[in-house]
C-alpha cells in the first residue's frame, strides 16, 4: 500500500506551512507524494486564515523547494482554468520539479468559491471536463514540430505549437469520483489512476468494479491503472491521543472511525487492509491539522512499516 499526504490549504495554511509538511513527508521517507486540493474558499467552521493559496503556484514553489517527493492535485478544478493555460502551467511545474508532477483534474463543484472570486460557474461542467482532458493530454503528446487542433463545444484550439513539453514522457493523470457511468467512461479514456474519495470499503469495491469494466470495454487492460482512495487521517498512540486529534479538527472519533482512517496504528492498518482487499493500491491521507507534524511521524513509524 502506497501512502501519500493530501492537504486542504483553503482551511487555513500559508505556503511556509505547506512547505514544512511537504519537507517532513519527504524526509520521513514513508510517503511517496504530497498532494493538495484546489479550492479558493474555506469550508465549515474555520477562519481560513491567512487566505487561499493557488494550487499550481504552490506546487511550483514546492517543485524547487523539495527534491524527491512527487507533487500533485486532488483535484485541479476545470472551472478555474482554461485547458491550454493549464497544460502550460502543469508542464512547466513538471520541468521545474525534474519530472515529479501528477495531474488530477475534476469538474469543479463548490459554487460559493466561484461566486466569492468572480469565477464563472457553468451549468454543464462534465462536458467541459471531458474536453479539457482531451485538450491537455493532446497538447502534451503532440510531437515536437507538429501542431495541435481541437474543435469542441466549449473550447477551440487552432495551430497550437503544443509547447512546452513536460519533463516526463507521460504525466500521470488522475480521474476520480463516485459517478456510476460517465466517471468510469472518462477514466477509461484518459486516466492512469482512478481515485475514490471518502468512500466506504463497500462503495469503493463497487466503483472499482465499474471502472475496471469500463477500462476493459475501452480496449485497455484494467490492471494498467492504479486504484486509490482518499481518506481523512486521525491516528493516535492511544485512545486519548486519537480523541485529542479528532477534537482539533472538529470531528467525532466514532464518525472518523466509520468514515476515515482513525484509531491506533494497528486499527488503521487493519482498515487499510480491508481497502487493499478490494483493490486499493494507494491511499491519500487527508491531513487536516497541518501544524501537527508528529501525526506524520507516527504514521511513518507505526503504520507504514506494517503495510509491506
Amino acid at each position: 500500500m502506497d501512502l501519500r499526504i493530501f492537504t486542504e490549504p483553503q482551511q487555513g495554511a500559508s505556503y511556509d506551512t505547506l512547505l514544512k509538511v511537504a519537507r517532513t513527508a519527504e524526509e520521513l521517507g514513508a510517503f511517496s507524494a504530497f498532494f493538495r486540493s484546489d479550492h479558493y474558499l474555506k469550508m465549515g467552521d474555520v477562519d481560513g486564515l491567512p487566505g487561499p493559496t493557488d494550487a499550481w503556484i504552490t506546487l511550483a514553489g514546492l517543485a524547487r523547494d523539495t527534491s524527491t517527493i512527487r507533487l500533485g492535485t486532488l483535484m485541479t478544478a476545470a472551472t478555474f482554468r482554461l485547458p491550454g493555460v493549464t497544460a502550460i502551467q502543469v508542464a512547466q511545474v513538471d520541468a521545474m520539479s525534474g519530472g515529479r508532477v501528477e495531474f488530477g483534474l475534476g469538474a469543479g463543484w463548490y459554487e460559493a468559491e466561484h461566486t466569492a472570486y468572480g469565477i464563472p460557474f457553468p451549468k454543464e461542467k462534465f462536458g467541459r471536463l471531458e474536453e479539457q482532458l482531451e485538450i491537455i493530454t493532446g497538447l502534451w503528446r503532440t510531437k515536437l514540430g507538429d501542431t495541435f487542433d481541437f474543435a469542441g463545444e466549449y473550447y477551440t484550439l487552432t495551430d497550437s505549437p503544443a509547447l512546452p513539453k513536460p519533463a516526463q514522457e507521460r504525466i500521470p493523470v488522475l480521474v476520480g469520483g463516485s459517478g456510476p457511468k460517465r466517471t468510469p467512461a472518462l477514466t477509461a479514456r484518459f486516466a492512469d489512476e482512478f481515485n475514490m474519495p471518502f468512500a466506504s470499503v463497500e462503495d469503493t469495491a463497487a466503483q472499482f468494479g465499474r471502472v475496471r469494466a469500463a477500462v476493459e470495454q475501452a480496449g485497455r487492460s484494467a490492471d494498467e491503472l492504479v486504484y486509490s482512495n482518499a481518506l481523512v487521517l486521525c491516528v493516535g498512540r492511544d485512545d486519548a491521543e486519537v480523541a485529542r486529534r479528532a477534537a482539533v479538527i472538529g470531528r467525532e472519533v466514532a464518525e472518523l472511525k466509520e468514515n476515515g482512517l482513525a484509531g491506533t496504528p494497528d486499527e488503521v492498518v487493519e482498515k487499510l487492509g480491508r481497502y487493499a482487499a478490494v483493490g486499493s493500491e494507494r491511499v491519500y491521507l487527508q491531513v487536516l491539522d497541518l501544524a501537527d507534524l508528529d501525526h506524520l511521524e507516527l504514521v511513518a513509524a507505526r503504520v507504514a512499516p506494517q503495510l509491506g
